[in-house]
């Protein structure tokens, strides 16, 4: 199995190289997001890396959970690991801060003007003249810094990293200075997760004098000033790997990945990697629609990280050392925000990872007993609602994914909707059809809800696998959420153990556990009233009256005004109740294809990609989210969006270029094209595909992936 991967992956690779010699890894600025709540991050990191080293301004608070936000000017110095575009904050260890004495009052502060980033690399000079320079491999971080004379010396932080919750990071640590060119060891940390990371450092030039700096309060690990004496050159390098495993396999992996000093070689290669990927699709756009568009596909490349080291081992979730199939096991997932847009895609762009994250799915469940929720470095932690592993492995299968076992799939959806875990009460679920808000005080519609549709994606598998119990049982376990709906407000609300709707009712404020604990998550009643429509349109609209009704439901979610929308729950990016600033409101517009006028959600598509998405810093209103936002603005594009992640389907809305090619293996290409396309005609009228007229808004994902090409004949109005 593991040569026929590498051969398929050789063979992509050679066919995008062929087809597509241009470089769309110019069009990437790697500092949109970074500029208010997309929380992205300027520094390198490879494609599914391990890696991501960069700046850190602050390692607390809601705006640097990636460690970063353009507007400070604060510099603490520069770590090896983070998240791109989350609601919170893990990683940022080993900080390595260049400082020369001569200047102390420039230590924590840069030039703004001197930062620059490109896909794989990051620079700035600091106010005391030393010119730092950041790339890196998969697994290895490399750092080059430029002094202004050979009297060099950096702070070496192993008590740093990006905080939640907590005030003592470290748990335990093992460090050892086994040369003046290497040190190497361990730490546990405690933060959003419990995780060890095991590292080795080396540096090019030997230091002469390191010193441990005296401890602060709740300080575990060790900091230390070391001191060099440079050549004439005044370059220092140095490189960080890093493993889940052990201190053997972090430098197994430096040796296997950078045995050399060279920091334009590293550099090259990752820029060579990154075009080999952005290249997978080209458009015909200005030059600000492709910055953002080539970000975007950027951003959704960057995660899940693959964690195993070069030989495949990890660390799974029970703590136990394994061996990956493939030498893959991803982390950073994501789950409850990439499974609606950014798996489908990745499915398109990268489809030589999917069997891989769909494995890591399943060694997850063998460790801990049910599918992952949130991985972070191989770890749970539990954040948000729901099992939603459920439709991307539902995904996987209906796409046509093989190397996998589906038995084994299907048995891990089926216990981790049954046996009861963190997040998931099946016994409280099943006793009343539903969530009640006096036994369940926090999230019970939503949690309802979103249950339904992984219920949905369970009874489809048991469908594909011939399993007719499985498949009656949790057909009817996905109608539950008709138990919460409220036939005088026509919402879903709240109800308690004797049927009581929750009094009083506001359905426009939106309730978050961490922030206004209530019945929804990161939303209020109106956003998630569409969470069902994701499997069971015709539910919904017989639940409203018809379509007429459902269609003048759309028309209200998206004209009635919002009342002070608090961005810290998902409410930003607004268009009456539309949020585009977070996920459950993702799928939404698309609903339009299924109503009265699908032209009225071409027509808020159209305002969506130009009113909230830019190419500057500040281009980003909401979380990435391991790239979902990203996502959504890359199928929307393209013209068209998975309502429902796990039917391989895709709803059509407007593209928004003129023309895009998806270049596949075997020299196949799949063309999205337009006719009379401009700024002002950004409806469409009518599709073809493969030259033969539409008769529903949908195209499936093997429509694309056999090749071929699909037309919208574009109008004013």
């Amino acid at each position: 199995m593991g040569i026929k991967r590498t051969v398929y992956s050789v063979l992509f690779l050679l066919t995008i190289l062929g087809i597509n010699a241009q470089n769309n890894a110019q069009f990437v600025n790697t500092f949109i997001g970074t500029d208010g709540t997309g929380h992205t991050f300027p520094g390198p990191s490879m494609p599914f890396g391990m890696v991501q080293p960069g700046p850190d301004n602050s390692v607390a608070g809601w705006s640097h959970t990636s460690g970063y936000q353009y507007k400070d000017t604060l510099l603490l110095g520069f770590s090896q690991m983070r998240f791109s575009g989350t609601g919170i904050g893990e990683m940022g260890n080993i900080l390595v801060l260049p400082f020369t004495d001569k200047k102390m009052q420039y230590k924590n502060s840069y030039d703004k003007k001197s930062e620059k980033a490109s896909v794989g690399y990051y620079t700035l000079t600091k106010k005391d003249g030393i010119k730092v320079e950041l790339t890196c491999s998969e697994r290895v971080a490399f750092h080059k810094y430029t002094y202004p004379d050979t009297a060099a010396q950096l702070v070496l932080d192993f008590q740093h990293g990006i905080q939640f919750l907590n005030d003592s990071l470290v748990l335990e640590n093992d460090i050892k200075i086994e040369n003046n060119t290497t040190i190497s060891g361990y730490c546990k940390t405690k933060g959003w997760v419990t995780k060890k990371y095991f590292f080795t450092i080396e540096f090019d030039t030997p230091f002469y004098k390191i010193v441990e700096l005296p401890k602060g309060k709740k300080q575990n690990a060790p900091i230390y000033t070391v001191a060099f004496n440079l050549t004439d050159t005044k370059i220092l390098n140095t490189k960080i790997a890093l493993s889940t495993v052990s201190v053997a396999g972090a430098k197994l992996n430096l040796q296997a990945e950078i045995p050399h000093w060279n920091f334009d070689q590293v550099k090259r290669n990752a820029e060579k990697v990154w075009k080999e990927y952005l290249n997978r699709i080209a458009i015909e756009a200005p030059q600000k629609q492709k910055e953002i568009f080539y970000t975007s596909l950027y951003h959704v490349l960057l995660q899940p990280s693959n964690i195993a080291d070069v030989d495949g081992k990890y660390r799974g979730a029970n703590d136990a050392i394994n061996n990956a199939p493939n030498k893959e096991y991803y982390s950073t997932l994501s789950i409850w925000d990439i499974y609606r847009g950014a798996f489908p895609l990745l499915q398109i762009v990268a489809p030589e990872k999917i069997d891989g994250i769909i494995n890591t799915l399943l060694l997850h469940h063998k460790a801990a007993g049910f599918l992952p929720i949130w991985t972070a470095w191989g770890q749970d932690n539990y954040c948000m609602i729901g099992n939603h592993a459920i439709p991307m492995l539902l995904s996987a299968h209906t796409n046509g994914f093989k190397n996998f076992d589906k038995v084994e799939a299907l048995k891990a959806m089926i216990e981790t909707s049954t046996k009861s875990h963190i997040n998931s009460d099946w016994e409280l679920y099943h006793q009343y059809g539903y969530y009640p808000f006096d036994k369940l005080d926090n999230e019970a519609v939503s949690r309802t809800l979103e249950s339904g549709y992984d219920d949905w994606c369970v009874a489809q598998m048991a469908l594909n696998m011939q399993d007719n119990e499985n498949n009656i049982a949790f057909t009817k376990r996905a109608q539950y959420y008709k138990n919460l709906f409220d036939t005088t407000t026509t919402l879903f609300r709240g109800k308690d153990t004797k049927g009581n709707w929750r009094t009083p009712f506001d359905p426009f404020t939106a309730t978050s556990p961490m922030n206004n604990p209530g019945d929804y998550t990161e939303a209020n009643a109106w956003q998630y009233f569409w969470t069902p429509a994701q499997y069971d349109i015709d539910g919904m609209k017989n639940l409203l009256g018809g379509n007429a009704a459902f269609t003048q439901k759309l028309n209200a979610f998206f004209t009635l005004e919002s009342v002070n929308p608090n961005k810290f729950l998902g409410q930003e990016a607004m268009i009456g109740q539309y949020a585009h600033g977070n996920e459950p409101s993702h799928h939404i517009v698309y609903l339009y294809a299924f109503s009265e006028t699908p032209k009225v959600g071409q027509k808020y598509i159209q305002k969506i990609i130009h009113e909230f998405h830019n190419n500057t810093p500040d281009g980003m209103i909401g979380n990435d989210d391991c790239g979902q936002m990203s996502a959504w603005y890359i199928l929307s594009t393209l013209g068209f969006y998975p309502v429902n992640p796990a039917n391989g389907e895709f709803v059509l809305g407007a593209p928004q270029v003129k023309k895009a090619t998806i270049y596949l293996k075997n020299h196949k290409k799949f063309t999205v094209s337009t006719t009379d396309f401009s700024a002002t005609h950004y409806y469409t009228t009518s599709q073809k595909l493969n030259h033969i007229e539409i008769s529903k808004p949908i195209i499936t994902y093997k429509d694309i992936m056999k090749g071929g090409s699909l037309n919208f004949q574009m109008t004013k109005q």
